[in-house]
């Protein structure tokens, strides 16, 4: 059978996996002829991030590079790890699904944002939701971790934790930076577009409507590298 073609998120996901061995190895080497290699590798993973952008030319090899290595602390500090995002999957006594206008892509999706050193991630949900949409929330479970280089994300690699979370008060309010817009959504009258195109839809009013099944996590390939 043969291989299918290699993708531009085949290509971010192995640029950044590159970049974050070789940062790490930085962090932690003494050796000058180790860093001489981590950085090599760095630039050759900066020309693979590169040939992944097809948008007009928004990444220079060498700024990336450049950014790569200044980003590198020493030890346990500077030991690369995907950053850490919290989302809310929020329901209605109607039904309804709590979905936001993205302010920077104009997407919609359900809360989302980086978690806050401080804060459980339950709590960073219950700050999100509440700066995000104006609506207060109880959250009830944790219903998917999601590995955003698997979806094809552009920025930096991260794990999204989601929870299902019930309203509890508040108004519909957007955030005046974060969102153009905020409302409550049945599974028939979804807002366009959607952010990943959905595929986080059945997941969700699977949710709030009570139906079991089972938390949403990647599962391991076969091979890391070609799925």
């Amino acid at each position: 059978m043969p291989e299918r073609p290699v993708t531009d998120v085949d290509l971010i996901r192995w640029s950044e996996a590159l970049a974050g061995i070789a940062r790490t190895g930085l962090a932690f080497t003494q050796s000058l002829y180790e860093r001489e290699r981590f950085e090599e590798i760095l630039k050759v993973a900066a020309d693979i991030r590169v040939a992944a952008d097809h948008d007009g030319g928004r990444f220079d090899a060498e700024a990336v590079a450049a950014g790569w290595i200044d980003s590198v602390d020493a030890g346990v500090a500077g030991y690369v790890t995907p950053k850490v995002a919290v989302g809310a999957i929020v329901g209605n006594d109607r039904g309804e699904l709590l979905l936001i206008q993205r302010g920077d892509s104009g997407v919609w999706l359900y809360p989302t944002g980086w978690a806050d050193v401080g804060y459980s991630a339950a709590e960073v949900v219950v700050k999100e939701v509440e700066e995000e949409a104006g609506i207060e929330v109880e959250p009830l479970r944790l219903v998917a971790v999601i590995d955003g280089l698997r979806l094809g994300a552009n920025g930096l690699p991260f794990y999204s934790l989601v929870f299902h979370c019930r309203a509890v008060g508040g108004d519909l309010r957007p955030h005046p930076l974060e969102t153009r817009d905020v409302g409550w959504f049945a599974e028939d009258a979804l807002p366009s577009p959607l952010a990943g195109g959905g595929h986080w839809r059945e997941m969700a009013f699977n949710a709030i409507r009570g139906r079991p099944f089972d938390v949403v996590f990647d599962l391991p390939r076969r091979s890391t590298w070609r799925s």
